[in-house]
């Protein structure tokens, strides 16, 4: 499985915007069944795709980040590369559309 580690307000910039790799980001709230029901399944194809790393954000407890990427469903994932968004997908997904998405990011 892949390694997925948290990220805050905080440290966004230095883990997000100043990786030299696609990073994924994972907005999601401990109360929302969507993103627990996406999360093994972004484990799992983040595991498939060794190019991109892949970070959650807990919309609940950092309000600055989420706000500044206009997200206003979750789950959602924002693909940055070169620190700046370049996909994003909301929503729960299949295991082998997330495998395709995060290759076309990577």
């Amino acid at each position: 499985m892949a390694n997925i580690s948290s990220v805050n307000d905080g440290d966004f910039n230095d883990k997000v915007l100043q990786n030299d790799k696609a990073v994924i980001v994972d907005f999601w709230a401990e109360w929302c069944g969507p993103c627990k029901a996406l999360s093994p399944l972004l484990e799992q194809a983040a595991s498939e795709v060794p190019d991109v790393e892949v970070v959650k954000m807990n919309v609940d407890e950092n309000v600055e980040t989420p706000v500044q990427y206009g997200i206003r469903g979750i789950p959602t994932l924002i693909a940055f590369k070169n620190g700046e968004p370049v996909a994003s997908l909301v929503g729960v997904r299949e295991k082998g559309e997330l495998v395709e998405w995060l290759k076309g990011v990577a």
